[in-house]
């Protein structure tokens, strides 16, 4: 956690918000790809939003939908909520491993 603009409430850095957002595609993955030694290397982050801050004691829901493939390319729709305020979406492109 780091300060925020007033001292007494710490939030956490907008990145680390993106980073669990972008993250959240792997429990997708679990059930779309029956190789569990497949590897996915993250390409890219679009419309990505923050709503509000996350203060310590939130609990951040990630959720992710998978929209489509495109030559090789997976896209993801995510979002982050704490109890039913949206946080954070993004949409979230990865590949699989091409030496598989």
């Amino acid at each position: 956690m780091l300060p925020a603009a007033a001292p007494t409430a710490p939030a956490a850095p907008p990145f680390a918000g993106a980073i669990a957002v972008g993250q959240s595609y792997g429990a997708v993955l679990s059930g779309i790809i029956p190789d569990a030694d497949t590897r996915f290397y993250f390409v890219g982050i679009d419309k990505a939003r923050f709503r509000r801050p996350v203060e310590p004691g939130d609990q951040l829901l990630l959720n992710a939908q998978f929209e489509r493939s495109f030559k090789g390319i997976w896209r993801f729709s995510t979002v982050a909520l704490v109890g039913e305020n949206e946080v954070a979406h993004a949409d979230v492109m990865v590949t699989p491993d091409a030496g598989k």
